[in-house]
């Protein structure tokens, strides 16, 4: 059998784009984002002037489209309900309680948006060794796959959410002291917040091959970039909320919340963006 010239890259033991090169000096080229969101392969020919691409089959194409759109939608109104909520906090048109509700609603959402970001992932068409076709793999609810950059990053969103998740319960407890405050509430934020930019990082790896770098031509790049922004912009809202145990008071609430609320909104443009992404 023939052997396939491979050319792999990526950033350190993460594979985002495989390019082999057939006989007849045409190429086929997998790329990591683009075939579990799109279900495609780049086929490049001598004979060709522009590319062709590879679907995936039919199962996976429908499956791609349900499981995008669902995401997109959560994450949509995810962002949406967070905002709302800060801006209730800011504009102070409703008590702590109606806020939390507000957050812990979109947290929800946002639940939701993570797990089915993993399912994504998770059920994506996987390509076959020397490229050429995309195959589908039976349906499965949960995979353990860390050495895989878009598995790893989804995971640590989804980690997130829940992370999120406990903070936003923890708002609904009255009577806290500072301390109580800063580990219940405070400290899950900040780990939210970490989670989500670990993981905006390494979704930066997929789609750039590597170093971070402008791909303003991407779509994917653009999704990215806008979610990375929240996420920069929900840890300093964190840093922000911090409750100072000699005043009793956060560090600047007026940051924190628009901090949240401009966050929000680019999680809901990312969504947006999203629905676009897709086979």
């Amino acid at each position: 059998m023939e052997q396939l010239e491979q050319r792999t890259e990526g950033a350190g033991p993460f594979t985002t784009r495989v390019t082999w090169r057939l006989p007849g000096d045409a190429e086929v080229v997998w790329e990591s984002r683009l075939a579990r969101r799109r279900g495609v392969l780049a086929v490049r020919t001598p004979s060709a002037d522009d590319g062709r691409q590879a679907r995936a089959d039919d199962v996976s194409i429908r499956r791609l489209r349900r499981l995008n759109a669902v995401a997109a939608t959560a994450f949509v109104i995810g962002g949406a309900l967070f905002a709302a909520g800060a801006a209730v906090a800011q504009f102070g048109s409703g008590d702590a309680t109606e806020c939390a509700s507000i957050y812990f609603a979109g947290g929800l959402f946002f639940n939701i948006g993570g797990y089915v970001s993993l399912l994504q992932v998770i059920n994506a068409p996987r390509h076959v060794i020397g490229g050429k076709a995309l195959v589908t793999r039976r349906w499965r609810w949960w995979s353990y796959e860390p050495t895989r950059v878009d598995w790893l990053s989804v995971f640590l969103l989804f980690t997130g959410t829940l992370v999120f998740g406990v903070n936003l319960l923890d708002s609904f407890l009255q009577g806290l002291n500072v301390h109580q405050t800063n580990r219940l509430i405070w400290v899950p934020d900040v780990v939210g917040c970490v989670l989500f930019l670990a993981s905006g990082h390494l979704a930066l790896v997929e789609v750039c091959h590597g170093r971070p770098r402008l791909l303003l031509r991407s779509l994917g790049w653009w999704i990215v970039a806008v979610n990375q922004l929240g996420s920069v912009l929900f840890m300093v809202s964190a840093i922000a909320a911090y409750t100072r145990p000699a005043t009793g008071s956060p560090v600047n609430i007026d940051i924190a919340n628009w901090g949240t609320l401009t966050g929000a909104l680019c999680f809901s443009v990312g969504g947006v963006l999203q629905l676009y992404e897709r086979p």
